[in-house]
């Protein structure tokens, strides 16, 4: 019997990343509250429009254009509540992303604080001004809402009709821009009370922050992908947990996405996730109820999110990635194409089409997957929908590392083994991996649930490290701090554990000072591009935080309690 969720009361974006259900655009605003009981009248206009994770059917059709919001520890302190409840709050909430970030990387650990000086310097401006102790200035992010909008398509014609002239354009639903215009005008109704900060963007002067799928051009028919500015496939295998999904989309997704309990269940072992990891108010992997705030009711179906803007410097990594694809070539006798992409595949753990390396070690493996799976059809266009067919499959996430715990398919700290540890933590398992029953059990409660799109329009041949591109990554979990920053701190920051010393993830990392990263080779493979092993020696920090907070994602009934100020601790 599956877990059942009261996904009513659940805000939707907990349960769904619109990005894979026809949401490519999205828009992200951030208020201040400068007047308590004028917050408390926006949130409950806020509550009629906030979108939840009721399932899509006949009878609730998919909006156009979904809203969810979420509160800073800030934002519910000028919705005062009383201490009792603040004091309750998780520490690293309390405490909020900028305070936190000599652990998560975000700024030198090695140095002490007098000697860091301005060391949030490139965080665009309203992410300086945030939480800078002077409330009165009326600059601290309170409110964060998320609008997510589906393609504007021409009436008529069929969702997954190529021929609507529609495609032709990158735009949006016209309601996005109508739910802004009604946002603003609440904020206009409040008489000052409360603010739409509009100090987003590198220049400081943008009163929200845009983001939208990397689209791709068929002959003028222009598609949304699941690509990010590096060229990655983003987004594969993301957590499924118990009652998320109907029964049937569950055993289909839920392997590589879920728990892996040995090979004694069915679906080879593979369990939907405790929903408590996710959602508070619910058992954990530890069958315990996560730590909440007093009244419990007020978290529940609640989670938490790490909101982070993540640039990416396109000039550097193709830069740095061709210089060192010309000495791997050299050593493994291939050409410099071959070198670039294969090393872009090391770094990552997925070829660029989405093909995990578990499953397509070589180049030339790959290229023969890449036959079977269709992705080199004649079709420009019928090869793309092969490759966004291949991510639906339980293939492009079903597989392990435990069988692979010398890297040589997949190297120890290529960025999806250091997100994502799977079943090669599993202290049951020889160093030979030779146990078919290694379990997913101390990664289970590391996982976490990502959200966000890109963001950035330029093509890329016009994109440099000074372009405004790169990902908004918001991450969701019931303890920001068991799982999203041990992972970010122990794993991305850290290779101890994947046996790669200090350092750190090759594509989310630091390198201003560990600059390595191993490739390990089988020795039983001989021939081009085989037995030799290989380190990389000049990695470049590629992607550089612009700023965040984090956030409590409340459940509906607890909107309702922010909006009528009825919040009882007792």
């Amino acid at each position: 019997m599956s877990y059942r969720l009261d996904l009513d009361d659940i805000q939707g974006n907990v349960v769904r990343a619109y990005g894979r259900y026809s949401f490519p655009f999205a828009r992200y605003m951030f208020f201040n509250i400068r007047e308590p009981a004028a917050g408390r009248k926006f949130v409950n206009q806020l509550l009629g429009h906030v979108t939840t994770a009721a399932r899509w059917t006949n009878g609730n059709q998919k909006p156009s254009c979904t809203l969810n919001c979420g509160f800073t520890f800030l934002g519910l302190y000028m919705l005062e509540l009383s201490q009792r409840v603040l004091q309750g709050m998780p520490e690293e909430f309390i405490a909020g992303m900028k305070d936190r970030a000599f652990l998560l990387g975000d700024r030198d650990q090695t140095k002490p604080e007098p000697e860091l000086g301005d060391w949030a310097h490139h965080w665009d401006r309203i992410w300086r001004e945030n939480r800078a102790f002077a409330m009165h200035e009326h600059k601290d992010v309170h409110i964060w809402v998320s609008l997510n909008a589906q393609r504007k398509r021409t009436p008529g014609y069929a969702t997954d009709d190529l021929s609507d002239p529609a495609l032709k354009v990158i735009e949006p639903v016209p309601d996005l821009g109508q739910l802004t215009d009604r946002l603003r005008s609440y904020v206009s109704d409040s008489k000052g009370g409360v603010a739409l900060l509009s100090t987003n963007g590198r220049n400081g002067a943008d009163p929200w922050m845009d983001a939208q799928a990397v689209f791709r051009d068929f002959d003028g028919i222009k598609l949304p992908t699941a690509k990010e500015h590096f060229g990655f496939t983003d987004g594969v295998g993301d957590p499924v947990f118990a009652g998320q999904l109907p029964q049937e989309q569950e055993r289909i997704r839920v392997r590589g996405r879920g728990k892996r309990m040995g090979t004694t269940t069915e679906n080879d072992g593979w369990e939907p996730l405790a929903p408590g990891e996710f959602i508070l108010g619910h058992p954990d992997e530890a069958q315990e109820l996560p730590p909440s705030a007093r009244p419990p009711e007020f978290t529940r179906n609640g989670t938490f999110m790490a909101y982070r803007k993540l640039h990416e410097m396109v000039d550097t990594f193709r830069r740095s990635v061709r210089a060192e694809a010309e000495r791997y070539a050299r050593v493994q006798g291939i050409d410099q194409a071959e070198a670039e992409v294969t090393l872009r595949a090391k770094m990552c753990g997925r070829w660029p089409d989405g093909i995990p390396l578990a499953h397509a070690p070589t180049h030339a493996e790959w290229q023969a997957k890449r036959q079977v799976e269709g992705f080199e059809d004649p079709s420009a266009l019928k090869a793309f929908l092969a490759e966004i067919a291949y991510l639906d499959k339980p293939e492009s996430s079903d597989f392990r590392f435990a069988d692979d715990m010398k890297g040589y398919r997949t190297p120890p700290g290529a960025h999806m083994r250091r997100v994502n540890t799977r079943d090669y933590l599993d202290p049951m398992n020889a160093p030979e991996g030779d146990n078919p029953n290694a379990t997913t059990a101390l990664n289970k409660r590391r996982r976490i649930m990502r959200r966000g799109l890109p963001y950035g329009t330029l093509p890329a041949e016009e994109q440099t490290d000074e372009t405004e591109q790169g990902v908004l990554m918001m991450v969701l979990c019931a303890s920001l701090f068991r799982q999203f920053e041990f992972i970010q701190q122990q794993w991305i920051e850290y290779g101890l554990d994947f046996h790669q010393g200090n350092d750190t993830c090759p594509l989310l990392g630091r390198h201003d000072t560990h600059r390595r990263m191993a490739i390990p080779a089988d020795p039983g493979k001989s021939g081009k591009g085989g037995a030799c092993p290989y380190t990389i020696s000049g990695l470049d920090t590629v992607v550089e935080c612009r700023g965040g907070d984090y956030f409590f994602i409340p459940s509906i009934t607890a909107l309702r309690a922010l909006a009528m100020g009825v919040v009882d601790p007792t």
